[in-house]
């Protein structure tokens, strides 16, 4: 009994403790500051784990189909490519200030589709990934999935061919040239000319890649 009062009493000063030090505001929020490492470390474990829970029920449509892709590409030139950037833009004003550095999902594959779906959906938390279900229908979201799965493999002109006028100016805010273009986040809307909702549906698409 005296052994678990001991245990108790000890509980609670850490609590205290912790109280007392977040209340003090010594602890660095700047995104200018990484985490020390066993924050990091713990930050990415809880995230990790706790997306691969939630992802676990989640089956994924089949995502070959290229109007899915061409949909996907235009909706990540438009809403992505300021922070996970593209075969043409290794860089951006956006993504130089954000901490944790968004993945550069240009370079590297997507490794579970369910779990990819969630992160687009729900976005991440004390991460600058917004919820984008807020915005987008699950359908969008997952057009957007089958894009990524792509992506890695496109070099910059079928990036260009692929996502149509919608861009990046290369500084964190999105352009879109030309006149009379449709929401490329509407399936009903009509396709504006030259996007690639607009191309012929046998355009040649990338190999599909494989699931890691």
């Amino acid at each position: 009994m005296r052994y678990v009062s001991h245990v108790v009493l000890w509980l609670v000063l850490l609590a205290a403790g912790v109280g007392v030090w977040v209340w003090s505001g010594s602890y660095e929020m700047g995104a200018d500051r990484p985490h020390w490492p066993l924050t990091e470390w713990a930050v990415k474990v809880l995230r990790e784990r706790s997306i691969q829970r939630q992802a676990h029920e989640i089956t994924p449509p089949a995502l070959d189909d290229p109007a899915m892709i061409r949909r996907g590409a235009e909706h990540y030139a438009a809403m992505c490519s300021a922070c996970h950037l593209t075969p043409a833009i290794r860089q951006t004003e956006l993504r130089t200030g954000l901490y944790p550095q968004p993945p550069d999902l240009a370079e590297h594959s997507i490794h579970d589709p369910a779990e990819a779906f969630w992160k687009i959906k729900h976005g991440i938390k004390m991460s600058a990934m917004p919820a984008w279900g807020k915005s987008h229908s699950d359908a969008a979201i997952w057009d957007m999935v089958a894009f990524l799965r792509q992506l890695p493999k496109l070099d910059e002109a079928q990036f260009e061919a692929l996502a149509g006028s919608a861009g990046n100016d290369g500084h964190g805010g999105m352009s879109m040239h030309g006149h009379g273009h449709a929401d490329p986040h509407d399936h009903d809307a009509p396709a504006a000319p030259g996007s690639a909702a607009s191309m012929p549906m046998d355009m040649p698409m990338p190999a599909s890649s494989a699931m890691h």
